[in-house]
């Protein structure tokens, strides 16, 4: 299923749930082959979840509000028991703390499938008497978009352990030259979705207008070879472009290059999943955090888009403008819009205004029924796990 899960009919939603379903116990059985179905033997960082903990949670969400019919993510809002003992002492990520999901005493692997099957035939089952109502469907989109993001944790979660995935993703288009961008004249641009759109994440309410002013935007990302650039010429230790955040998260991490780039010689290469790969010089730098996206720009004498400006280059079907292959920092802190307020999923958005960032697009491992203009991810500054480049900008 390739079209946007947002406006899905119940048969397409039936066909994606086994999709995704299939995925991510391909991405799981990755984890099991190297030994990591024992959480005792995943290392424990913040930027990761034990996978078996979270192919338990990802069951655990489906059931919570479809099977048991929670009207939302409060701990008493289940109105049926689940069919696994104890699952919302394990898998309930509002009540599981991070740092306990390596000590709990969860079922086996075996076990944990076992769940994940009878869990989703009988969301399956009901989903074929729902009706075919946007407010109907609304929690059966909202689990596949869940499972859909969680498939796409896995395969950074692959990535940070050197894991090779179950697939071959797809290659990503060549990535900007240095005089590769687009004027645009500014105006007006609606920002967020409409109650009549389908399946509406709680960050895009409501839809509203915004005014931009004129500016210049890079085609594509910035390039390896781009950046290299920047990297060879001591960026990194030119403390003039960071800002204080990014001083410490690079003392912190002791950064001189992007996340997996490593140098033989006078050549580069990155790690792909655990495999070493020659830099390409045309393909857009990955695994950026946003500290480094901003001295990036500094040196160059540019600046990253904010939020509104990507989503005016995007919705202007220019065909220089291409967005896809990696998700993209913007300028913009991660804020509500004017009308804003919680969904079923009251977690969703909420706790992280104020403290994350703005990514615009999408990435090579990005389900296709969720790419859209629309959507709005979210991560905090330090990230560079995730699969994840930038596009600069200027007056």
């Amino acid at each position: 299923m390739n079209t946007s899960f947002r406006t899905a009919s119940p048969e397409m939603l039936a066909v994606a749930l086994h999709e995704a379903r299939d995925h991510t116990l391909a991405l799981f059985d990755c984890f099991a082959a190297s030994g990591m179905a024992d959480p005792s033997k995943v290392p424990r960082l913040p930027i990761v979840n034990p996978p078996l903990w979270e192919l338990g949670h990802i069951a655990w969400f489906a059931e919570w509000y479809i099977l048991r019919e929670a009207k939302t993510s409060a701990p008493n809002a289940a109105q049926q028991p689940s069919i696994l003992l104890n699952s919302d002492a394990w898998f309930n990520s509002n009540t599981v703390p991070h740092a306990a999901r390596w000590s709990l005493d969860l079922p086996s692997p075996a076990e944990v499938k076992t769940y994940c099957r009878r869990v989703l035939d009988s969301v399956l089952e009901k989903l074929r008497c729902a009706g075919d109502s946007d407010a109907t469907l609304y929690p059966y989109r909202l689990i596949l978009a869940h499972e859909d993001m969680h498939g796409e944790a896995f395969a950074y979660t692959l990535q940070t352990f050197g894991i090779t995935p179950p697939l071959q993703y797809p290659a990503l288009d060549a990535a900007r030259e240095a005089s590769d961008e687009i004027r645009f004249s500014g105006g007006s641009v609606e920002m967020g979705s409409r109650a009549n759109d389908g399946f509406v994440f709680d960050n895009e309410k409501w839809a509203h207008a915004r005014e931009v002013k004129p500016f210049s935007i890079d085609a594509s990302l910035v390039s390896n070879a781009l950046y290299r650039e920047f990297v060879v010429s001591g960026g990194y230790q030119e403390n003039q472009l960071w800002s204080a955040t990014g001083l410490a998260w690079l003392a912190q991490h002791a950064a001189d290059a992007p996340g997996g780039w490593r140098r033989d010689g006078s050549d580069w290469y990155e790690l792909r999943f655990g495999i070493p790969v020659a830099l390409a010089p045309d393909e857009p730098v990955r695994h950026i955090s946003l500290h480094e996206a901003q001295a990036y720009c500094a040196w160059a004498g540019r600046r990253l888009p904010s939020e509104t400006e990507w989503v005016y280059a995007a919705q202007s079907a220019h065909p220089a403008f291409r967005w896809g292959g990696l998700w993209e920092w913007t300028a913009s802190r991660f804020t509500p819009y004017p009308g804003f307020s919680e969904d079923a999923y009251r977690e969703y958005s909420a706790p992280y205004f104020g403290t994350h960032q703005v990514l615009r697009g999408a990435s090579f491992a990005t389900s296709p029924r969720l790419r859209s203009v629309r959507f709005r991810n979210f991560y905090a500054p330090q990230r560079n796990d995730i699969f994840v480049g930038f596009r600069t900008c200027s007056l």
